[in-house]
């Protein structure tokens, strides 16, 4: 399945990271959050990528274009720095459409301008490449079929330090409980949908707002509750957070790096080295 990737927003709340780059380019450890993104689709076998080009667009589009397989693999130099022999890739049966979906257009917006791009797709994948997971995404695409319905979405705990409180009619508080404890559940960005989707979004609206309301009138619409590990990075201090996890090696959402039971991540088995030259 072709998977669907926002990444045109300005993510006004975390420019402490970087004002000059697009919030899909952020890092955590040595690569963007973007690339774990993808890392966790192709995981799961979803190769095909179309990304939602707006904001700095232009710095997605050089990152990829000029990938540097080196960052996340061993390699070897020789010949005086004039060749470089990567042992592993990462991207190299990727395949990536970039679409420009203009620099102030909301995720409805810009899911409409790539409806080109999924004509034949009868079931697409999509995500707001921000938050990362170590959900097993094919039981959420599993029970999308089992039901039969034109939109799901995971549903997760916030992982917010505020708390929830409720008040009596005096005023009077009976109960508090931080976010995480409470029943409330919001939504994760990891959507399935079938390509009838486009027929619930009208012009200028938000994916989430006026076609969610229609599929929820129409019963339409499944939310997939998980209590695993989520993690968004919409601030500075989550980024931290995520490095933090990653420096430590407890990266979670890393699930191609996991190994299996001959030892060897399903992503990295053992082939031959794979030459790269530099002109």
């Amino acid at each position: 399945m072709k998977v669907v990737l926002f990444c045109g927003g300005l993510g006004m709340r975390i420019r402490e990271a970087g004002e000059t780059i697009p919030k899909p380019m952020v890092s955590v450890g040595d690569r963007p959050i973007l690339w774990h993104v993808m890392k966790y689709y192709a995981h799961f076998g979803h190769k095909d990528f179309i990304l939602c080009l707006g904001h700095r667009a232009e710095i997605i589009k050089n990152y990829f274009v000029n990938y540097a397989e080196f960052l996340s693999n061993d390699f070897v130099l020789s010949n005086g720095g004039k060749e470089l022999k990567v042992f592993n890739s990462d991207i190299h049966d990727w395949t990536i459409t970039f679409a420009e979906t203009g620099a102030n257009s909301n995720i409805g917006q810009r899911l409409k301008a790539v409806q080109k791009y999924l004509d034949k797709e009868e079931v697409f994948l999509a995500n707001y490449s921000d938050n990362l997971t170590d959900f097993h995404l094919p039981d959420l695409i599993e029970q999308f079929h089992r039901q039969n319905k034109t939109a799901a979405f995971l549903c997760v705990r916030p992982n917010l330090s505020c708390h929830n409180v409720s008040l009596d009619d005096d005023g009077l508080v009976q109960e508090i409980r931080s976010m995480g404890q409470s029943k409330i559940r919001i939504n994760g960005g990891y959507f399935v949908f079938k390509r009838s989707i486009f027929d619930y979004i009208q012009d200028g609206e938000e994916l989430v707002q006026e076609p969610f309301r229609r599929l929820i009138q129409e019963r339409n619409l499944l939310g997939y509750a998980y209590d695993g590990f989520w993690k968004s990075m919409d601030t500075f201090k989550e980024k931290q957070e995520l490095d933090d996890l990653y420096s430590k090696g407890v990266a979670l959402w890393q699930l191609w790096r996991r190994p299996t039971n001959n030892g060897v991540s399903k992503d990295y088995p053992e082939k031959e080295e794979r030459a790269t030259v530099r002109p």
